[in-house]
């Protein structure tokens, strides 16, 4: 019940899903002045929704920065990677594998496997979607690992996961029983890792977080990050109200 109910809210955080309803409001709203007045307020909230400087202040505060790949002298004996960087819905006509906005989660890995950081990967993942019966997100990559070269005997895959909780949960789940006492390094998005973490401690998997995939940026000119609206802003600040009502929502349930 809470996956489905978190599906559905997801639909209503959506930024730009507000600025749609309030203008479908002014134009039925029948008192002109209060149409004039959803009007402003619409347009004041999208101002702020597309301001850089502004998105930019607050994910600072909000990422979890952690070491970097070169400060870490020990390799770990496995690296969890989180899903959610693929894109299944691409159609290519080939079968090439295909990342979205959150690839920099699989490219950083493969860069700290191939630096000798960590020894295995374990792809935790399996199917995200309500509405449709997608593959597992794990079990693809799976073979796309074996494509490019990463011999089986360095992968683990655990594809029944359909949150972060569960990505935590079933994850301790492998590594209690087939591989008890190893150090593991969790790997997710700088603005996922808070909850990421969370929900590993809750169930007991002790690891050491690995921030990826950053949303904040360095400082630009003034103009450029305060002046001009950014047309990404909508998508950011969705990423952003997700991970805090996840947060909200994982506490009152008891995920962390």
């Amino acid at each position: 019940m809470f996956f489905v109910l978190s599906k559905i809210l997801y639909i209503l955080i959506k930024p730009i899903c507000w600025i749609i309803g309030l203008l479908i409001a002014a134009f039925l709203v029948k008192n002109q002045r209060r149409s004039k007045s959803i009007i402003a307020f619409t347009l004041t909230l999208s101002l702020l929704l597309t301001n850089k400087g502004l998105f930019n202040t607050v994910i600072r505060a909000w990422e979890t920065r952690t070491a970097s790949m070169e400060a870490i002298s020990q390799p770990y004996d496995i690296g969890i990677l989180l899903g959610g960087y693929s894109n299944l819905n691409l159609l290519t006509g080939d079968q090439r594998y295909n990342l979205n906005e959150r690839g920099n989660r699989l490219l950083n890995t493969l860069e700290l496997y191939h630096a000798g950081k960590i020894k295995k990967i374990l792809l935790s993942g399996g199917t995200g979607s309500l509405l449709q019966d997608s593959p597992k997100e794990a079990e693809l990559l799976f073979h796309f690992l074996q494509k490019i070269g990463i011999p089986d005997t360095a992968i683990i895959v655990e594809s029944a996961s359909r949150n972060t909780y569960e990505n935590a949960l079933f994850s301790k789940s492998i590594v209690d029983t087939q591989f008890p006492g190893s150090s593991c390094l969790l790997i997710t998005s700088a603005w996922h890792m808070p909850r990421s973490i969370r929900c590993f401690q809750k169930v007991g998997l002790a690891v050491t977080p690995f921030s990826v995939d950053f949303l904040s940026e360095e400082n630009q000119h003034p103009v450029d990050m305060w002046l001009i609206p950014d047309k990404m802003g909508f998508y950011k600040w969705e990423i952003l109200i997700k991970e805090w009502i996840g947060m909200l929502a994982y506490r009152i349930n008891g995920y962390h």
